[in-house]
């Protein structure tokens, strides 16, 4: 469960919660980006876990990602859900490619 400034969400089974990194504003150059220009990271945050997935004999398999892992997941994968006033994303553990 993620809680930040009273804000609670629980992703169920395989899903999982990431806060996205933000985006580059400058170029390595030194040239600042407008809004458009710029490009989604797919890099964030885990911020929650469901709990796991169940296997077609009734067996709970756990997630591997936990909270405060950093990942890289698929450009196009989840959901991007607002909370409050903060952007997250919510995608299956499937989705992520990578833990760094």
């Amino acid at each position: 469960m993620a809680k930040k400034q009273g804000i609670n969400i629980v992703p169920l089974g395989d899903r999982v919660v990431v806060r996205r990194e933000s985006a580059e504003e400058t170029t390595a150059g030194g040239i600042v980006l407008p809004d458009a220009a710029q490009d989604k990271p797919q890099r964030g945050e885990v911020v929650a876990v469901g709990d796991g997935y169940v296997k077609s004999d009734g067996e709970k398999i756990a997630l591997t990602v936990q909270d405060g892992d950093k990942v890289i997941f698929s450009s196009y994968a989840g959901e991007e859900i607002q909370i409050g006033d903060e952007e997250l994303l919510l995608l299956r553990e499937s989705d992520i490619l990578a833990t760094f």
